[in-house]
């Protein structure tokens, strides 16, 4: 009888020792499960994170080569980029410029709309919080227009606003804007002095997709004269406001601006605006 009693209590000591090894090895195939998964979801949001930081540069890169091409029919200049989860579109007609020019003989309107480039990355992806915006270049930007020879025609910065049309995203923006140069012209005869306005038309070209790309060509300028200008004033407006492209998604300085004009001392005040179309194309290589 002792000898069996004892046999019954190994048996009962083996099968606990076989259920605390099969616990025990569960436990670590969960652990290492979670870790393996959370590992997993940081290194891509780490990814995705990149995919925004390299963006800003990306479009900053873009807004200068729209200046580069814009001003001569036929240059073409290409942007590669690399990207996991954004992908850049042109959102057409978005801005809407008008130029009102008063003169001696009555005012003047010019009215052009403008496309503008987006980077795009899923909020499933990355995401700071709703609301944020970013300014990126220029570092200053008080006015609706940017002045200076040295002044970019576009501006670039990053949002994230929820929700929109299109879906949840949190962009890097490119969009046009009108560069302002003062210059005059003093002879023993007369004074001129002259108000250039530029800006660039983003209008959407081909999009094969065949690689991550956008393709950039000045396809044509057009230059508008008027003389004896009294006063300049240039507003934008969003005809897509109801898709959310609207003044919060774009935050400018002022929504309108007058421009200085000297009251005296010239005997003209010419005003002239330089309109160019870029075309805009994906995934194209030259």
């Amino acid at each position: 009888m002792i000898s069996n009693v004892h046999k019954k209590r190994s048996s009962k000591g083996g099968i606990s020792t076989v259920i605390s090894t099969v616990i025990i090895t569960g436990a670590m195939i969960t652990i290492v499960s979670v870790a393996l998964v959370f590992a997993n979801n940081f290194l891509w949001s780490r990814v995705a994170e990149g995919d925004f930081n390299s963006s800003k540069e990306l479009m900053q890169t873009a807004g200068l080569q729209i200046d580069d091409v814009a001003w001569t029919v036929g240059r073409t200049e290409t942007i590669r980029y690399a990207s996991q989860y954004g992908d850049v579109v042109l959102e057409p007609s978005v801005l809407h410029y008008v130029v009102s020019v008063e003169t001696n003989e009555g005012t003047q309107e010019f009215s052009n709309e403008t496309g503008v480039l987006l980077f795009k990355l899923p909020t499933s992806k990355y995401t700071v919080t709703n609301g944020y915006w970013e300014r990126i270049f220029p570092s200053q930007d008080e006015s609706l227009t940017l002045k200076g020879t040295s002044a970019s025609v576009s501006r670039v910065f990053a949002v994230e606003k929820l929700p929109m049309y299109d879906g949840n995203y949190i962009r890097v923006v490119v969009a046009p804007a009108v560069r302002v140069l003062f210059s005059s012209i003093n002879t023993s005869i007369s004074s001129t002095f002259y108000v250039k306005m530029y800006l660039p038309v983003l209008t959407a070209g081909e999009a094969p997709r065949l690689s991550q790309s956008i393709t950039l060509t000045g396809k044509s300028v057009e230059a508008r004269t008027l003389n004896n200008v009294e006063s300049i004033n240039v507003t934008v407006n969003f005809p897509s406001e109801g898709s959310g492209f609207n003044s919060e998604f774009f935050n400018f300085p002022y929504d309108s601006e007058e421009i200085p004009v000297p009251t005296s001392g010239y005997d003209n005040i010419v005003f002239e605006l330089y309109l160019s179309e870029v075309s805009v194309e994906f995934g194209i290589n030259y």
